[in-house]
């Protein structure tokens, strides 16, 4: 029998696709298992200590700096963790956890505290960017998905930062939901890069679900589909005539925007003009530079070029100081990806945030993780706090991490509450003005932190009171 095909009785024992969409009722078992073993012999050995947990990034990948970004997702997972009767059923019968252990969960709650930086806050290495505060075994389960969110958020909107800096003003616009991690990495990358600067994105449903402005050209297929070049732009300017980009580069650059300039000019003889032409390919520096030469000995010099095509902070960096006459941006794979590498060096690593969630606090205790084997991966133990400074033009110069209670007063605590007592007490601003704040707040540090290599090392100061044995 052919292997692909079924007969009607074993149609009855054959799986139907699944979508692999998560739900809200389905999002209780996004815990690494170790989570619930350990929940487990917490319930039985009546271990019922109040913890704090930090998340905190030991080493930043690229550069000297982070946007925070995530918390809104993290924040929502830790008041709406619940755990059904289906997803209770089912772990009482896969695995091995017991009954009285999973009845013990049908009524979570999250009772305790998180404080955190609001994102689009910029952040430093081994800085506390969110506390939780809570019963051990609740704060544990908390973990692995803290810190898939955060990780990832916060790299993607340090990424869009480093390359909304790079192109010094012109729009960059987030491409990468095809090149994406997977499905939620899409949208979740989409809605990081807005934060970091992002004036758009080209997936949709980030502009249904965050709204962030969305932005489209045309894709090669569209000119494939026609006899000729000039005739897929007449096409799609006939009906976007307010707003046309062509996208030139799928037979001959050059030719295309020589097509460009015929269909742009029978434009405007109806009152219309071309709105921009997109590169995707070759040589981006000399193509612009012979592109812009064209549009404007036909007197379209309002036309404006848009590029794509492997883009990133460095190579926009490289295109800008050589001249490249480009207007916006573009990026893709690199932005999405969080890619930590840099194509001029050749120096890089994996495409990921190493962000942590340590235990720091028991029962008001502090308690760290020493790692005799190895020293870099000790924690500072006790609850803390991040104080920044400024100098006395209001310019950010040097943060301080203290103790919890310790007050420093030459400086303004980053950490605020945002959940108390399990209720909420944050009112969540929007996106637009997050990425205003992650703009505003990362303008007032020196520009020697945010060069794209060799940046200087912003001063974080340990305070005292912690010990750090």
């Amino acid at each position: 029998m052919d292997i692909n095909t079924f007969t009607s009785a074993e149609l009855t024992h054959a799986t139907t696709p699944k979508s692999a969409l998560l739900t809200e009722a389905e999002i209780a078992l996004f815990v690494d298992y170790y989570q619930l073993t350990m929940g487990q012999a917490d319930f039985i050995n009546r271990n019922d200590a109040i913890i704090t947990a930090n998340y905190y990034v030991r080493k930043i990948p690229q550069g000297e700096y982070l946007i925070a970004a995530g918390l809104e997702q993290i924040i929502h997972y830790i008041l709406n963790l619940h755990f059904t009767d289906d997803t209770l059923n089912w772990l009482s019968q896969n695995g091995e956890l017991s009954d009285d252990y999973l009845e013990s969960l049908k009524g979570f709650r999250f009772s305790g505290d998180v404080y955190a930086v609001p994102e689009g806050t910029p952040v430093f290495p081994n800085e506390p960017i969110i506390n939780v505060t809570g019963l051990s075994r609740d704060v544990q389960l908390f973990e692995t998905y803290l810190l898939c969110v955060m990780n990832f958020q916060t790299l993607i909107a340090t990424k869009a930062s480093r390359i909304v800096q790079a192109a010094n003003g012109r729009p960059v616009y987030d491409f990468g939901a095809r090149r994406a991690h997977g499905r939620d990495a899409g949208i979740l990358a989409a809605r990081a890069a807005f934060i970091g600067g992002a004036e758009g994105t080209s997936l949709v449903l980030a502009g249904r679900y965050f709204d962030i402005p969305y932005v489209g050209t045309m894709a090669h297929k569209f000119v494939m589909d026609r006899s000729t070049e000039v005739d897929a732009f007449r096409d799609y300017a006939n009906v976007f005539s307010r707003n046309a980009t062509f996208l030139i580069d799928t037979y001959d650059t050059i030719q295309g925007a020589k097509n460009a300039c015929i269909v742009a000019q029978e434009m405007e003889k109806r009152g219309c003009q071309l709105k921009a032409v997109r590169l995707d390919s070759g040589d981006l520096l000399s193509l612009s530079k012979e592109v812009r030469r064209i549009l404007d000995e036909e007197g379209l010099n309002y036309v404006q070029i848009i590029a794509s095509h492997d883009l990133d902070e460095f190579e926009i960096d490289r295109l800008l100081k050589n001249g490249a006459p480009i207007d916006s941006f573009g990026v893709g794979t690199r932005l999405a990806t969080g890619a930590n590498f840099n194509p001029m060096s050749g120096e890089g690593g994996p495409s990921a945030l190493g962000g942590v969630f340590k235990s720091v606090e028991r029962d008001g205790i502090p308690v760290g993780k020493q790692s005799l084997d190895e020293p870099t991966k000790a924690t500072v133990p006790g609850r803390k706090q991040v104080y920044r400074q400024t100098d006395t033009d209001g310019n950010y110069c040097n943060d301080c991490v203290t103790l919890w209670d310790e007050l420093n007063t030459d400086g303004e605590p980053l950490l605020i509450p945002i959940v108390k007592d399990g209720e909420l007490v944050y009112n969540f601003p929007n996106l637009a003005d997050i990425q205003a704040r992650a703009g505003a707040e990362l303008a007032r540090f020196d520009a020697s932190h945010k060069v794209l290599t060799d940046a200087e090392l912003y001063p974080v100061e340990v305070h005292s009171g912690l010990r750090t044995e």
